[in-house]
């Protein structure tokens, strides 16, 4: 009996050395090769940059926007018009501070988004010919997918005139 309780009691100290998951005991092998603390969230030091950095300005008008169901989310279109013809690179981007690629809404279930295109050059021919509705419309899709839409309750698509919002 005196053989096994020496070896029981180095075990019982053992094991209670690294218990719980706040001893800071030297017992506990988890802290023998540094503290075991790492950084206490993700963001970046700096924060994320601002979305709003984009230089590209709002669509003068946006025209409409609806939903595209697909098998793992929804399709966001949202169509606008400029004055002229030749608007070219649209977007859609987020007006809230997140990781590059990512979207998030703001805390009030709330996606915002900036309808966003480059107008055509003020030299060009293009710059000169009024747009005509029927033909000159600027569309854009994004896709999010259904984790993403599960935090959302609406999008406010917002250009240089207009905010047309859309519900889920």
């Amino acid at each position: 009996m005196k053989r096994l309780m020496a070896p029981l009691l180095i075990a019982t100290l053992t094991l209670a050395g690294c218990g719980g998951r706040f001893s800071d005991s030297g017992w506990n092998p988890l802290g023998w090769f540094g503290s075991g603390q790492g950084p206490t969230t993700l963001e970046p030091r700096d924060g994320y940059a601002n979305a709003n950095t984009d230089a590209r300005p709002g669509i003068p008008a946006i025209t409409g926007a609806r939903w595209e169901v697909l098998n793992e989310g929804r399709l966001l279109v949202v169509t606008g018009i400029g004055p002229t013809k030749g608007y070219y690179n649209a977007d859609l981007i987020g007006q809230s501070p997140s990781p590059t690629g990512r979207l998030s809404p703001d805390p009030d279930g709330v996606l915002r988004l900036r309808f966003v295109a480059w107008p055509p050059l003020s030299d060009s021919e293009f710059a000169r010919l009024p747009a005509r509705p029927e033909t000159d419309t600027i569309s854009v899709a994004l896709t999010l997918s259904s984790n993403v839409l599960a935090g959302i309750t609406q999008v406010e698509i917002t250009g240089a005139t207009n905010t047309v919002t859309i519900r889920k």
